[in-house]
């Protein structure tokens, strides 16, 4: 019996030699290359039912056959379901380019480095001290499994440093750190199920030149400053819509760094 398919099939293997011995005289089974649809769980029905000449199953030994190629064709769905979750998992982050920047708040506030506590703090910085503004170098990555976010993941390095952002648990409640990365190649490559996830944000575009950062590690919270009458000056993480607190920047880029930078991540 032979019925059309988009499957991609190959015969007598070891799977299929132990299958067709399960099965009645005159049928033999083929194992498909590629994942089962349901396009062909379907073309499979389509073929019991032309074996019974178009006249419906019957109970007995039809019935128990196509009992067996369902919950056969359920089985391989399972399977491959479940490989494709871990191979979803497995994916990491590769690092595409690096461009210098710098942030600002909604009230030009820039990020400086506190270099006694090790904190960025959010300042308002007049005429001759514009120098102690942070530039950063940003790094882009991709990921090869879709994101259930358009956003674009990038890692936040100080220039000039090997000091990272990153975003970890103090207390039970998400915070920003700045981490020395000793050798920065552990970076270029990042497992979504690893730690180093910690130094990873979503960069969302929100309009012209403005975006927000949100911690690949712990989703809903933000990079963010306070209202300058607070008095609060450590640059934080928050989680949206949190009161006083902004999660919106002016993202200004400097110069290139990396060898490919993303044009298409103007922002």
């Amino acid at each position: 019996m032979e019925f059309e398919s988009n499957c991609s099939l190959m015969k007598n293997t070891s799977a299929s030699v132990a299958w067709s011995s399960k099965l009645p005289r005159g049928l033999d089974v083929e194992i498909s290359h590629h994942p089962i649809t349901l396009r062909c769980v379907a073309n499979l029905i389509i073929a019991m039912e032309r074996l019974n000449g178009g006249k419906g199953f019957t109970l007995g030994r039809d019935e128990s056959l196509l009992n067996f190629l369902l919950e056969s064709a359920v089985e391989v769905l399972e399977l491959e379901s479940a490989r494709t979750e871990a191979r979803s998992k497995a994916a990491g982050f590769s690092s595409k380019g690096e461009y210098e920047c710098s942030f600002t708040d909604s009230e030009n506030k820039c990020w400086v480095l506190n270099e006694g506590s090790m904190e960025l703090h959010a300042m308002m910085l007049q005429g001759g001290s514009s120098y102690h503004k942070v530039h950063l170098n940003l790094s882009t990555y991709i990921t090869p499994v879709p994101s259930e976010t358009k956003a674009r993941p990038v890692a936040l390095g100080i220039k000039g440093s090997k000091l990272y952002l990153s975003c970890i648990t103090s207390e039970g409640t998400p915070t920003l750190h700045l981490e020395e990365v000793a050798d920065k190649e552990q970076l270029k490559s990042i497992n979504h199920e690893s730690d180093m996830v910690r130094f990873l944000f979503y960069k969302q575009d929100t309009g012209v030149d403005i975006s927000t950062l949100e911690s690949a590690h712990y989703r809903n919270w933000f990079i963010s400053t306070a209202l300058q009458q607070d008095n609060t000056k450590m640059v934080n993480m928050c989680q949206s819509a949190t009161p006083n607190r902004f999660t919106t920047f002016t993202v200004q880029r400097h110069t290139k760094v990396g060898a490919e930078m993303d044009t298409t991540d103007l922002s």
